[in-house]
């Protein structure tokens, strides 16, 4: 008898669910640079100290970002798409958010499974940050893949490219176009395209 592999999806967080988290606080609160994420900057350790410095300069606080986040909701669509691709497939949530940061967003989204990232605070400021392990996203689909899982993955920013790459298939969603120049992934926009994407994705591998 034939043994077909487990399917597994991998998504991004913010740009593919929910809104960009810093991109929310820089509008409440002015400060324009905050306004850079993973799809502008490829080094997130880069990216990350320039955010923590910026934090230092302008004395913002977690309570601040956290009221911030307590506003936000998930994208239009993005509930209903993950309802109904969590009913037919496991899925599985690979973020460089944070743990104090997606909570309210994943209540939202009904509980799904999210690996994500560590905040130090101090004082009610964040002082420093801690990833889970260098390059999650990479390191999860492989080890997803060793447990013979076939891996679908869907993001939308630098930071998201070597999962697609080392996933058994990968899109790009909702990208912006420099994102889409660089990398060849199919890209999409839609929930329902990205859902039709990834069935036939399954479909094929099982063949």
């Amino acid at each position: 008898m034939t043994q077909h592999r487990q399917h597994i999806v991998t998504l991004d967080l913010e740009g593919v669910l929910v809104p960009e988290i810093w991109v929310a606080v820089a509008q409440r609160t002015g400060i324009d640079e905050l306004r850079r994420t993973t799809r502008d900057e490829p080094d997130y350790d880069v990216l990350m100290r320039q955010r923590l410095n910026l934090l230092e300069e302008h004395g913002l606080t977690m309570s601040t970002i956290q009221e911030v986040i307590a506003t936000l909701s998930p994208l239009e669509g993005a509930k209903g798409f993950l309802d109904e691709l969590r009913s037919e497939v496991q899925v599985l949530i690979l973020s460089d958010t944070f743990e104090q940061f997606a909570q309210p967003l994943m209540r939202q989204l009904g509980w799904p499974t999210i690996w994500c990232h560590q905040l130090i605070t101090s004082n009610d400021k964040i002082v420093d940050y801690r990833l889970r392990i260098d390059d999650q996203k990479r390191r999860a689909v492989e080890a997803l893949k060793s447990l013979e899982f076939t891996v679908v993955a869907a993001g939308d920013s630098y930071n998201d490219t070597t999962m697609l790459g080392t996933a058994h298939a990968g899109f790009l969603f909702r990208a912006p176009q420099n994102v889409r120049d660089e990398f060849n992934f199919p890209a999409c926009d839609e929930y329902p395209d990205l859902l039709q994407h990834i069935r036939a994705s399954f479909s094929a591998l099982s063949s």
